[in-house]
C-alpha cells in the first residue's frame, strides 16, 4: 500500500474507528526483483537504509507518520536488520532507490557494509545456509534461505542498524517489528535496542521507549525458545493463530468449549509478552508457521469468528491483518502464485479505492474495514483491562463469556440453535451491576455467529438469523 493511502486511512477510518496503530512494510531500499515480477518478498531483501520503496520515498514516509500521529494512530515499522539481500542476486543498481550493490563481494556502499560485516566466517555449514534448525548456533550465524547474514556482534553493524532505527524514531514512529529475530542472538538485539533514542516528544511523553515485538517462530521441538527474547520486548506467538484455526475449523476433534483456559493454559507465552494474530503476510500464503489450519480472508466466515474471538479475549496484544487479493493457482497442493505482490499497474501500486459499502476496491481486501471486525475493535476498546468472567459452553462449539461488567459475547460454531436459558442469566449477571435495564427483549437465537455487548445506558438485545450479530442500540449509544 502506498504511504499516501496509509495516511488517508489513518485520517478517514482508523482514528475514527478506534484503531491504535499500523504496522507498515519495511520502508528502506530493497532489491527490485523482476523474475518473478516484483514479488512481495522483495521488501525483505534490503540493499541500504535509505527510505525509498515502491510504497514511497522519505518525504512521503515523513508525511504519513506525521498525519497518522496527528490523529492518534501510531506507526510501527517492520525492521529487517538480520540480513541484507540474497547472495544470488546480481550486482548492479536494480533497487528501489537505484543504489549500487554487489552481494557477491558483500559490497553495499550506500550503508556502507563490506565483507567484514557479515557472518560468512562464523557459519560452519558447507552451503553457508541454515541446514539444521536443531542447531541454535547455525540458525543464528548462517544464512536464512541465502540472505546475507549480518554480523550483529560487531559494534559497527549495531551502530549502522541503530542509526537507521533512530532516524525512524526521530521522524515519529512508535516502535518496531523485528523481522527474523529468531535468527539473531538475543544479546545482539539488546545491544542494538540499547542504542535507540526515546520516542519523539512531539507525539509521545518525554522518555517514552519504542514498542518492540520480535518475530520468533517457536512451535516447540527446537532449541531456540521465545522466552530467550522476553528481555527485549514482546514476541510473536505463532501457536495462537495455528491453534485457533484448528479449533474454529473443528479439526482433530477440537471444540470451542476447550478455549476456556485459552492463553497460557494452551502453552502460549505469558500474556504480557505475547503479540497475537490470526494470520500474517507469511502464513496466509503457506509460508512461515501454522500450516493449513491458518484462517485467512479466503475463509471469510470462519475468519471473522476467529478475529472476533481474538479481539474479545484478554490474552496478548492483538494485531489485525489487512491484505490484498492475488490470483491463487494451486498445483499439487501449493499455490504457485504465492509470490504475487500488491495490486499494481505496470509496477506502480494501485490506489486504495473505497466502495459505497465502505469496503476497499482495486483488489485491496482491507479486513480492518469489514463491519464485523470494525465492531469488534470497538468492543475490544470498551472492555480493555476488564477481567475474563462468566464463561459458558455447551460442551461443544457454543461458548460465551464476559469481560468484567462492560461486555459479554456469544459464539455459535455449531450446526444447531443456541440454547438461551443459562446464557440469559449470565448476560444479566454481567450487565445488572452497572446498567439500569429499562427493556431487554431476547428473541429466539437461530444460527448466529456471535453477539457482542458493550456498556449502554439503555439496552435492547435482539438475536436474529444473521451472519454476525451486533448490538441493537437505542439513540443514546454510549461506550
Amino acid at each position: 500500500m502506498a504511504m499516501e493511502d496509509i495516511a488517508l486511512e489513518c485520517e478517514r477510518y482508523l482514528a475514527p474507528k478506534g484503531f491504535g496503530g499500523v504496522q507498515v512494510s519495511p520502508p528502506n531500499e530493497n532489491v527490485a526483483i523482476h523474475n518473478p515480477s516484483r514479488p512481495w518478498w522483495e521488501r525483505y531483501q534490503p540493499v541500504s537504509y535509505k527510505l525509498c520503496t515502491r510504497s514511497g520515498n522519505e518525504d512521503e514516509f515523513r508525511n504519513m507518520v506525521t498525519r497518522c500521529n496527528n490523529v492518534g494512530v501510531r506507526i510501527y515499522v517492520d525492521a529487517v536488520i538480520n540480513h541484507m539481500c540474497g547472495n544470488a542476486v546480481s550486482a548492479g543498481t536494480s533497487s528501489t532507490c537505484g543504489s549500487y550493490f554487489n552481494p557477491g563481494s558483500r559490497d553495499f556502499p550506500a550503508v556502507p557494509y563490506s565483507g567484514w560485516d557479515f557472518n560468512d566466517g562464523k557459519c560452519k555449514t558447507s552451503s553457508g545456509d541454515i541446514e539444521n534448525y536443531n542447531d541454535a548456533t547455525q540458525v543464528r550465524d548462517c544464512r536464512l534461505t541465502g540472505l546475507l547474514d549480518l554480523a550483529l556482534e560487531k559494534d559497527y553493524v549495531r551502530s549502522k542498524i541503530a542509526e537507521y532505527m533512530n532516524n525512524l524514531i526521530d521522524i515519529g514512529v512508535a516502535g518496531f517489528r523485528l523481522d527474523a529475530s529468531k535468527h539473531m542472538w538475543p544479546g545482539d538485539i539488546k545491544a542494538v535496542l540499547d542504542k535507540l533514542h526515546n520516542l519523539n516528544s512531539n507525539w509521545f511523553p518525554q522518555g517514552s521507549k519504542p514498542f518492540i515485538f520480535q518475530e520468533v517462530i517457536d512451535l516447540g521441538g527446537e532449541p531456540i525458545k521465545s522466552s530467550e527474547y522476553f528481555g527485549n520486548g514482546r514476541v510473536t506467538e505463532f501457536k495462537y493463530g495455528a491453534k485457533l484455526g484448528t479449533v474454529i475449523r473443528k479439526w482433530n476433534g477440537e471444540k470451542m468449549s476447550y478455549l476456556k483456559n485459552w492463553g497460557e493454559g494452551w502453552g502460549f507465552v505469558p500474556s504480557d509478552r505475547a503479540l497475537v494474530f490470526v494470520d500474517n503476510h507469511d502464513n496466509q500464503r503457506g509460508h512461515g508457521a501454522g500450516g493449513a489450519s491458518i484462517l485467512t480472508f479466503w475463509d471469510a466466515r470462519l475468519y471473522k469468528m476467529a478475529v472476533g474471538f481474538m479481539l474479545a479475549h484478554p490474552y496478548g496484544f492483538t494485531r489485525v491483518m489487512s491484505s490484498y487479493r492475488w490470483p491463487r493457482n494451486f498445483q499439487n497442493g501449493k499455490d504457485v502464485n504465492d509470490w504475487v505482490g500488491p495490486p499494481n499497474n505496470n509496477g506502480v501500486i494501485k490506489e486504495v479505492t473505497i466502495n459505497p459499502d465502505t469496503t476497499c476496491g482495486n483488489d485491496w481486501v482491507c479486513e480492518h474495514r469489514w463491519r464485523q471486525i470494525r465492531n469488534m475493535v470497538a468492543f475490544h476498546n470498551v472492555v480493555d483491562g476488564q477481567p475474563f468472567t462468566n464463561w459458558y459452553d455447551n460442551g461443544s462449539n457454543q461458548v460465551a463469556f464476559g469481560r468484567g461488567n462492560k461486555g459479554f459475547i456469544v459464539f455459535n460454531n455449531d450446526d444447531c440453535f443456541l440454547q438461551l436459558c443459562k446464557l440469559v442469566f449470565l448476560l444479566a449477571h454481567t450487565v445488572m451491576s452497572f446498567l439500569e435495564i429499562k427493556l431487554m427483549a431476547i428473541a429466539q437465537a437461530l444460527k448466529s455467529t456471535f453477539l457482542m455487548m458493550a456498556k449502554l445506558n439503555f439496552l435492547l438485545v435482539t438475536l436474529l438469523k444473521i451472519h454476525l450479530l451486533q448490538f441493537m442500540l437505542n439513540l443514546n449509544y454510549k461506550i
